[in-house]
């Protein structure tokens, strides 16, 4: 089976030995997903980074809830939703009208 086929993938760890561990991986064979346990050397493992964003929000969040607790305010920590801009008036300054020809048929 060729190995590169597991490269990059991320996997959850069901068994730990002094030099390997055990990974559960998924992968797909035809129209079905399979998930395969590999035994796989440590130099070859690495933490997944998908929870690092979560993780700083988190810290964040709590920072700025102990510094509204000191100042005896209450704050919200929920995520806003990108809100659409403001209205404005476009001005029509400098308009120029072009003219296309009409369409002829060149046969």
């Amino acid at each position: 089976m060729p190995h590169n086929s597991y490269h990059g993938k991320t996997g959850q760890v069901f068994n730990v030995n002094p030099r390997a561990v055990g990974v559960v991986v998924t992968k797909q064979v035809g129209n079905r997903i399979i998930r395969k346990r590999l035994h796989v050397r440590t130099d070859h493992v690495r933490f997944s980074n998908c929870r690092e964003a979560f993780k700083a929000r988190v810290r964040d969040n709590d920072k700025k809830k102990q510094e509204a607790k000191k100042a005896g305010k209450k704050i919200s920590t929920k995520r806003l939703p990108v809100l659409p801009r403001e209205e404005h008036v476009v001005k029509a300054e400098n308009v120029s009208f072009q003219h296309p020809l009409k369409f002829t048929e060149v046969f």
